[in-house]
């Protein structure tokens, strides 16, 4: 990549369109709500061309006229991108579905999707002169942010639940983060977050609290319409906490239709958010008809990432869904560690437990006969199973002890 300027014309609104704010400064809300970042896509159809890509290195930054990260020089970057979309037979047969396949976000290189938004939201604080930089997150978004501040040269102070995974809380600090853990959940930790944005000089990080993680998480979409050779599925399924990923694939969509790079005639595929019943804010709001989201009190499931009992961003979640002609939905918590661990054996891949309430999900719809047989079906594996060791111990491993005769029978 050479030094470039962006395309980005300035920030918008989501909640009062027509509401334009600028990009050249650091912005958070307004009027409490997130902002859209908004591109010259006429420039863009012009500067970009499909054949171009070929040249260019397989990750996200491929799409860099899509990417608001004005000077290359300020690219913070771990070669995040290209994640395999894999075709699932066996997991189809499960479902009685012909195409099944399974976009595998764990490969990335903090071992789960915010590996894409952190790294466009830490590249763009840079490059705005931000140095300190604090995050609320109840996964994995704490030790992607400490990453890409370790490989930017940037303070992360990381809140978290005090019952966030192991992992998660031992790879933040591994990376330099100063990590504290709260004893509530993820919002108490956002409440700390915000209280010290003035009193420590801190810029807040919390989804989509800034405009650029979305930027970075619509990469999904822009990759999976270049992997289905510019056509897009049937359906997506996309495990939602505070829903950037499938806000964000939904804005991706929309530009790739507006520079004229989808097929003509392919439709915009149906988006799923999956929830679980222990924390559904917006697959209940959804059922309610309602455009926002309730707090979920009581919220608990070991699928952590979706443990957000209130998004920001849940008018724009609940937007993109009906837009689509989807749902949001949730699935049981009691049989994430089942469909978890069926999932594993079946395809072979890191299957997280944000996935396994995906195809919880999948059970309903395709027992309703929302989605058929024949269509083309992709989920969104979010992240590692090994990042998730509290849910892992759930699975029996039997013990042989090298003192006793072996039992054959017992190992058939």
């Amino acid at each position: 990549m050479t030094p470039a300027s962006s395309f980005v014309t300035h920030l918008e609104s989501a909640i009062e369109p027509g509401v334009l704010l600028p990009h050249h400064v650091p912005q958070t809300l307004h009027a409490g709500r997130p902002l859209w970042v908004r591109y010259d896509l006429t420039a863009v159809a012009s500067a970009m061309r499909k054949d171009s890509l070929l040249a260019r290195a397989p990750t996200m930054w491929r799409y860099r006229e899509l990417l608001p990260v004005e000077d290359d020089a300020n690219i913070v970057t771990l070669g995040e991108g290209m994640s395999p979309l894999l075709d699932c037979p066996a997991l189809a047969r499960r479902f009685g579905l012909e195409h099944l396949s399974i976009k595998d976000e764990s490969q990335l290189p903090t071992g789960s999707f915010k590996s894409r938004g952190l790294s466009v939201a830490v590249s763009r604080a840079k490059e705005l002169g931000l140095t300190r930089l604090a995050i609320p997150t109840a996964g994995n978004a704490g030790g992607a942010l400490a990453a890409y501040c370790a490989r930017a040269g940037l303070e992360a102070f990381v809140f978290m639940p005090e019952d966030t995974p192991e992992v998660n809380r031992c790879e933040a600090a591994l990376f330099g983060a100063k990590v504290f853990l709260v004893n509530g959940l993820i919002d108490d930790c956002a409440a700390i977050v915000r209280a010290g944005v003035e009193r420590m000089g801190w810029f807040d990080m919390s989804t989509l609290k800034e405009p650029y993680r979305i930027e970075g998480k619509k990469t999904m979409g822009l990759e999976l319409a270049e992997q289905m050779d510019w056509s897009l599925p049937d359906a997506i399924l996309y495990p939602t906490g505070g829903g950037t990923g499938l806000i964000g694939m939904w804005k991706a969509f929309a530009e790739l239709e507006a520079i004229g790079w989808l097929e003509r005639g392919a439709g915009k595929p149906r988006m799923y958010s999956c929830q679980s019943s222990g924390c559904a804010p917006i697959a209940r709001a959804f059922a309610a008809g309602e455009r926002h989201a309730s707090r979920f009190e009581n919220a608990a499931t070991i699928a952590s990432g979706l443990r957000v009992p209130a998004a920001v961003g849940d008018f724009m979640i609940l937007d993109a869904v009906r837009e689509s002609g989807g749902e949001a939905r949730a699935a049981d918590e009691s049989g994430l560690v089942e469909l978890m661990s069926e999932a594993c054996r079946l395809t072979g891949i890191s299957i997280c437990p944000e996935t396994a309430v995906c195809l919880g999900v999948l059970k309903q719809l395709v027992a309703e006969g929302k989605v058929r047989p024949e269509e083309r079906i992709v989920i969104f594996n979010t992240g590692a199973a090994q990042k998730y060791i509290e849910v892992m111990r759930n699975v029996e491993v039997p013990r042989i002890d090298r003192n006793e005769e072996i039992d054959w029978a017992r190992l058939r």
